[in-house]
């Protein structure tokens, strides 16, 4: 077919794809944000973010416009230089090392020192990988409609052929979606589901639970402010004003077999921490030769031991 017999039919795809705007409109305002984008040199007005933009600010804005600039649905004229200055400003501005170089010398346009005359800085964040490449890798390796567009190192906008039909979508309905659609909410539902579980497990647990009737120790918190001791071994224990209601007979001396069984465990623990302690110190003085560590050793008294064994002479005298 001859060359100029093509054109009315290229324009007439290139149509296709504006149809959401008005024919007037269109054309002027994609070839003014196409020229905007491969005027500027700044990355961060290339993506049009700020500079203290996080990860996920950078990906949005280079979702929307790698969707908007794509050979494959953009026939403006420069899309392609537009999409491929759009992939290079993501490709350094995701990369920590390649962002920080670019935030210390990506502005300017002097030439570096010690570099030959002709060498321009600004070369070195251009990357090795494709505009294409990143595009694939963003979009899980195809674009959302299907269609293959191939790259080529030239600068000039390959022919644009659509392929429509009556049940395919228009590309800029999909870019809206691809805006408002809820980013991982159900991946995130899924990871914080374990952390509900346990405090619901908790809540349930703390409001089904019941304050033990007794303590070895005065608690206010739990009301167990009302002294007693025990029938058979004289241990003291703390009990709230309705205890004697709730608690005599056998169920009363149950309990208190229990009490005196807790706290006979709790002196034997403390007894074997006081005895370590004492030991401990005497080896130190021994080592040292301290004299002051010595005096110290000797003066520890085992209080806890004292009362285990009074406890024991109690129940061997009965």
């Amino acid at each position: 077919m001859n060359p100029k017999a093509r054109e009315p039919l290229l324009q007439a795809s290139c149509r296709s794809v504006w149809k959401p705007w008005s024919e007037d409109h269109a054309g002027s305002w994609q070839a003014g944000l196409t020229l905007g984008i491969k005027n500027s040199k700044n990355y961060y007005e290339i993506l049009g973010v700020a500079r203290d933009a996080n990860d996920e600010e950078l990906k949005k804005a280079y979702r929307k416009l790698a969707l908007k600039f794509h050979p494959d649905k953009n026939c403006a004229p420069g899309a392609t230089d537009a999409f491929k200055a759009i992939g290079t400003a993501f490709a350094v501005l995701s990369n920590p090392e390649k962002r920080l170089q670019y935030d210390q010398y990506g502005d300017e346009e002097e030439p570096c020192i010690n570099l030959p005359r002709h060498y321009n800085y600004y070369r070195e964040f251009e990357t090795d990988i494709t505009p294409e490449e990143i595009f694939n890798m963003f979009f899980g390796g195809n674009f959302p409609t299907g269609n293959i567009h191939m790259f080529s190192h030239s600068s000039m906008d390959p022919p644009c052929y659509q392929q429509r039909n009556r049940h395919e979508r228009t590309w800029t309905q999909e870019e809206e979606e691809e805006e408002t659609r809820p980013q991982n909410s159900y991946s995130a539902f899924i990871q914080l589901l374990p952390v509900f579980i346990i405090i619901v497990v908790s809540v349930v647990t703390q409001l089904m639970a019941t304050n033990p009737p007794y303590s070895l120790f005065y608690k206010s918190n739990l009301g167990h402010t009302i002294l007693r001791e025990t029938q058979n071994l004289q241990v003291p224990y703390y009990v709230d004003k309705n205890f004697e209601h709730n608690y005599n007979g056998e169920e009363l001396e149950e309990l208190e077999k229990q009490i005196e069984k807790d706290y006979i465990d709790h002196i034997q623990t403390n007894c074997r921490k006081e005895k370590q302690q004492k030991s401990e110190l005497s080896n130190l003085a021994k080592l040292y030769r301290d004299e002051r560590l010595k005096q110290k050793a000797e003066s520890l008294t085992l209080e806890n031991c004292e009362k285990l064994s009074n406890i024991i002479g109690l129940q061997r005298s009965r």
